[in-house]
């Protein structure tokens, strides 16, 4: 679809006009809207599962859980929580400005933007969105033009279930996403690449429009010498390896204490046979990269560090397929380690010291995401303590993504602003403080002349 940018204003005045007709203020509406998105990804299911392995190669299991069922929970959840979240919080009021009444509200943005990444093209589309219904948005929607199959039942789903002037899908690549990240809209919300993300947050500056960036980084998986290696290596190799890598909390290298690292290396070997067989590429459930300019970027890896793989290594481009590889007596210098890996590579470091460790990972951009397996509470305390990032697990990796009850965010380079159950609510909706003052009773305490009234003021104020 080619669109210019006068064109996206007329998309952006339409939904204005729907907007301030109050429709979507209403909380039983957007219940409605919620339940009729659920119902068409019911309906839909089948074919967003095939749409997703004509993508990804994604297993139909890993599918539902990780998309399909992953957004039919949260519309569950935000469908049951709306009421309480939409109401007004009343706070208090400070005596000093008495007699009155103080409280929050939850006022919908108007109009805003979410755009889509391909590594999770449905459920990265459709959670915010559903934080948008519920905050009582209109929103127009770009899924990535990469995962072309997913973006076709993300747009047969919207255009049967919503009308345009409330929700629409919109396609295109560079260009038209250019003219949607340059329009008038509320508020924007991206998920993808630091790099793109740069590209948002300047053109959103321009308009000074609010934004959420969900991107990525280089997140590490902390493994001390008091681990439960076994758990370690298949929670590790569970993590990294799922959506075959391409998952933005991916564990995207391990730090192992030297002392335990070839116990880990053994496990996770034994671990990866486990789950996928002998030979991934035969594997149902092991997909393949997205497209040929995203394998060709993994594949060069691959070939730098030859020397370093000790499992996997095998590519084949006409397959889009990366065998599960660990690579080890990698250094921070290494080609694995300059950017965010996003594919199925799994670097692996070693440290003996566990404020070096720490104080090595602070050297890189603060990750979406860090996991550390310890039996040792001062270890996790000091892990949590003393090394940004989004958010992580202690002993697991990427689980906490799955709680709605946790934001879900990264932090400086990896992103801003969170999501998921009521962060999603929140972050589509602006919080307007409001005070009610009383007229039955006259307060000229403020009001010039103030002559003595010093006096009177300093106790109440302080």
């Amino acid at each position: 679809m080619n669109f210019t940018a006068q064109d996206v204003e007329s998309m952006i005045a339409a939904q204005r006009n729907f907007f301030y007709s109050g429709e979507t203020r209403s909380i039983e509406f957007r219940k409605e809207m919620l339940a009729k998105l659920k119902d068409a990804i019911i309906v839909n299911e089948d074919d967003i599962l095939e749409a997703l392995h004509k993508d990804l190669r994604k297993s139909p299991f890993e599918s539902y859980a990780t998309e399909v069922g992953f957004v039919l929970s949260s519309i569950s959840q935000m469908s049951s929580n709306l009421d309480e979240w939409s109401a007004p919080t009343m706070v208090k009021t400070p005596i000093h400005l008495q007699p009155a009444k103080s409280f929050i509200v939850r006022e919908p943005y108007g109009s805003v933007l979410i755009i889509g990444p391909y590594n999770y093209p449905f459920q990265l589309i459709m959670e915010p969105l559903v934080g948008a219904i519920a905050g009582g948005n209109c929103a127009i929607v770009k899924p990535s033009e990469t995962a072309v199959h997913t973006a076709e039942i993300v747009k047969k789903i919207v255009a049967e279930t919503f009308p345009q002037d409330y929700i629409r899908v919109v396609e295109g690549e560079r260009e038209e996403t250019s003219a949607l990240i340059h329009a008038s809209f509320d508020y924007i919300f991206f998920t993808g690449s630091v790099a793109v993300g740069k590209v948002i947050m300047k053109a959103a500056a321009e308009r000074l429009t609010p934004i959420t960036l969900e991107l990525g980084g280089k997140s590490p998986a902390l493994v001390d010498q008091t681990a439960d290696i076994q758990k370690a290596a298949e929670r590790i190799v569970w993590g990294k390896f799922v959506n075959t890598g391409q998952t933005c909390v991916a564990p995207d290298y391990v730090l192992v204490h030297q002392s335990v690292k070839e116990e880990l290396i053994k496990e996770m070997k034994k671990t990866l046979q486990k789950f996928y067989g002998k030979d991934a590429a035969d594997s149902p459930d092991y997909g393949r990269i997205i497209n040929g300019k995203q394998f060709d970027r993994l594949a060069r890896i691959v070939v730098e560090e030859q020397t370093k793989i000790v499992y996997g290594g095998t590519v084949d481009r006409e397959d889009l397929y990366i065998e599960p590889t660990i690579l080890d007596d990698v250094s921070w210098t290494d080609a694995s380690m300059e950017d965010e890996i996003f594919g199925p590579l799994l670097p692996v470091l070693t440290y003996t010291n566990l404020g070096v460790a720490i104080h090595q990972i602070r050297q890189l951009p603060k990750p979406l995401a860090a996991y550390m397996f310890t039996e040792n509470d001062q270890a996790s305390n000091y892990f949590i303590e003393n090394l940004p990032f989004g958010g992580g697990c202690i002993n697991d990796t990427i689980a906490h993504v799955g709680n709605t009850n946790l934001p879900f965010g990264g932090v400086g380079p990896s992103g801003m602003n969170a999501y998921h159950g009521l962060a999603s609510f929140e972050v589509f909706t602006h919080a307007k403080s409001m005070m009610k003052k009383s007229t039955t009773i006259p307060m000229r305490l403020a009001f010039p002349p103030y002559g003595n009234k010093m006096k009177m003021i300093k106790p109440l104020i302080r």
